[in-house]
């Protein structure tokens, strides 16, 4: 249950609308006004079925402990969906809310607003430290049926020791090193060590997939699972096609495997739990299937069945798996940052020996750090994090080093003294969002115990029948953390003084045009056939100024304006919002052709696709 409690100095409401869902009322619920009163907004969710009664209990002492705070006798409950994707169902929602009301009405004035209904309401805060206040009830037992592979057991009692390496190769203790010029490394640091995943607020770009209608929350489905707008598909599309060409220009080979697998089957039952995840599991002829978490099982079982020759080493597979499940904890979901269903392109590496393996390893760390590059985050804009076996690492020690010389910064280090997992070294590509929680984009792990799990052989140069030591590899982190990513990134570029922005190959629309009159839409209809790029014409009858803070709003790379000069003169006047300040643009008189050259050397290397929407703005729905 999701609580919103504010100390108002009145709440007012009036209902407009019934739903399919409203319950029924009489004319004396149909309006009212509560003074000087504690206003809880409430979203009963689906988890709270599982415990009703003891989210009831919390939710009672989380109101009266309110209550007190503020010296108060009054309580407006109000049913208020848009604090959560993952509502109960009506009926549900409704009892808790009545009930509720029953325990508090012993104690207090309660007053309680109808659900289902389209409401009015205006409210007043009071505005002290106490005034507002959010809470996130979970029932103790939320989780009853999901499956916990041994290996994430094991990730929460394994014992991690903890250094920061410099780009020198030293090791030093967390406690001691000066993390003064690297507080972001601070933040990644205290986000691992704590292991606190739990989201107790929405971090920007939640706000801003919506209000650039790229991606919502689905209420219909499971919880993290998510729609995807023209906009938002169009730059998954971009980022898909991107790093799976980009794969196989280096070598992979693509291929596809299924969705679900049989949870008895011998060789993936060991498998699953070797794999720090969570699992969904489904029911189909008697069978117990689950649904994968990665396309390591589909590859793996493929690599059984081939022929392959030490000739054939190293050998690429690459899947673009649209999409890989994680019943990921509930409270660790939010927006596009940790999913339970999400597009991971998952690179397998078939290698001869430890050493060839090795040297891929290293090949990918410099490959994931020119795709992030490519996306649009640098190496200033996430953390590496290498782990590793004590082992391993007192033999491959100038190896490891050489990783962080590679990003010539400190990275976190975390090393074992026994080897939990199937890998013996790792790393991850982490960025750090605005409340200072951590996600792993890129990642490569050395796998020393799939190849003997899945009976996988090759023959060597001797003629005999070996076996190969295999590299998991995801050269961008899943697809949705990609635009996570560069979101957080715009956000926090914005809260510096710049204007946010996508990279100009993945912005919806490259360039806008903006006819002053209807009498200039023929000429703007003439340049935005010579533009070589994603072209949309805002034809709508609202005021240059109004069109120029739309686009603003929609973070379009370039703006153009027409009118009586530049139907004159044959040039354009264009906006560049990478070379502007916030309430500063700059703005540069050019030919088309120049506008062309400037957005070719921008994207040229990167994949294409027209525009996912009308070219006239007037013609566009609005999907939020």
């Amino acid at each position: 249950m999701r609580l919103l409690l504010i100390h108002s100095d009145y709440i007012e409401y009036e209902t407009k609308k019934d739903t399919p869902i409203a319950e029924k009322i009489d004319e004396s619920f149909k309006k009212d006004r509560l003074e000087e009163a504690l206003t809880v907004f409430i979203a009963v969710e689906s988890v709270d079925e599982e415990g009703k009664d003891e989210v009831i209990k919390k939710s009672i002492e989380e109101i009266k402990k309110a209550v007190k705070q503020i010296n108060t006798n009054r309580i407006m409950l109000y049913p208020y969906a848009h604090l959560s994707s993952e509502l109960s169902s009506p009926k549900f929602a409704v009892d808790v809310l009545k009930e509720l009301e029953t325990i508090l009405s012993k104690d207090y004035e309660v007053a309680r607003a109808p659900f289902g209904w389209y409401k009015a309401f205006r409210i007043s805060c009071k505005g002290h430290p106490l005034s507002e206040l959010s809470k996130t009830i979970v029932p103790e037992k939320s989780e009853k049926d999901e499956i916990v592979s041994e290996a994430l057991k094991a990730e929460d009692v394994a014992q991690s020791y903890w250094k920061i390496m410099t780009p020198d190769g030293e090791l030093h203790d967390v406690e001691s090193f000066d993390f003064k010029n690297h507080k972001n490394l601070k933040k990644f640091v205290d986000y691992e060590i704590t292991k606190s995943r739990k989201v107790e607020e929405a971090p920007p770009h939640v706000e801003l997939m919506k209000r650039l209608e790229l991606a919502d929350y689905e209420p219909a489905s499971d919880s993290g699972n998510m729609r995807y707008y023209p906009k938002g598909r169009l730059i998954k599309s971009l980022l898909e096609t991107y790093v799976l060409e980009s794969s196989v220009e280096n070598g992979a080979m693509e291929v596809e495997t299924p969705l679900m697998y049989d949870m008895n089957h011998p060789t993936l039952k060991k498998y699953l739990d070797r794999f720090p995840a969570r699992q969904y599991s489904i029911e189909s002829d008697k069978r117990h299937l689950f649904l994968r978490f990665a396309a390591c099982f589909g590859q793996f079982l493929m690599n059984h069945d081939m022929t392959i020759s030490y000739k054939n080493l190293p050998m690429k597979m690459i899947e673009m798996t649209r999409y890989s499940f994680r019943r990921e904890q509930r409270g660790e979901l939010v927006g596009l940052r940790r999913l339970r269903a999400f597009t991971m392109p998952d690179m397998h590496t078939m290698c001869s020996d430890m050493d060839q393996a090795i040297e891929q390893f290293g090949d990918q760390y410099n490959t994931c750090i020119e795709t992030l590059d490519n996306i649009g985050l640098n190496i200033d804009d996430y953390e590496v994090a290498i782990r590793f076996t004590r082992d391993f690492y007192d033999q491959n020690r100038t190896f490891i080093n050489s990783l962080a010389e590679t990003v010539n910064k400190p990275v976190l280090v975390e090393m074992w003294d026994t080897r939990f997992f199937y890998f013996v070294l790792k790393f991850e590509f982490n960025f750090v969002d605005a409340i200072e929680k951590a996600s792993a984009l890129s990642t490569v792990q050395i796998d020393v115990e799939n190849s003997e799990r899945y009976d996988i052989k090759y023959t060597n140069t001797e003629g005999e029948l070996t076996r190969p030591i295999m590299l998991h590899c995801c050269p961008s982190g899943a697809i949705e953390r990609c635009i996570y990513a560069l979101l957080e990134k715009a956000s926090m570029d914005s809260e510096k003084g710049k204007p946010p922005m996508l990279p100009v190959w993945l912005s919806p629309t490259q360039v806008r045009i903006l006819p002053i009159s209807t009498r200039h839409l023929g000429y703007a209809e003439e340049v935005a056939e010579q533009l070589n790029a994603r072209v949309d014409i805002d034809d709508r009858e609202d005021s240059v100024g109004k069109k120029i803070r739309d686009a603003g709003r929609e973070w379009i790379p370039y703006v153009v304006v027409i009118g009586d000069k530049e139907v004159e003169s044959g040039n354009i006047n264009v906006t560049i919002r990478s070379e502007s300040q916030q309430n500063k643009p700059v703005k540069k008189e050019m030919s088309v052709n120049e506008l062309n050259k400037k957005i070719h050397e921008e994207t040229s290397s990167m994949p294409f696709r027209n525009l996912p929407l009308p070219k006239y703005v007037s013609q566009r729905p609005k999907f939020i």
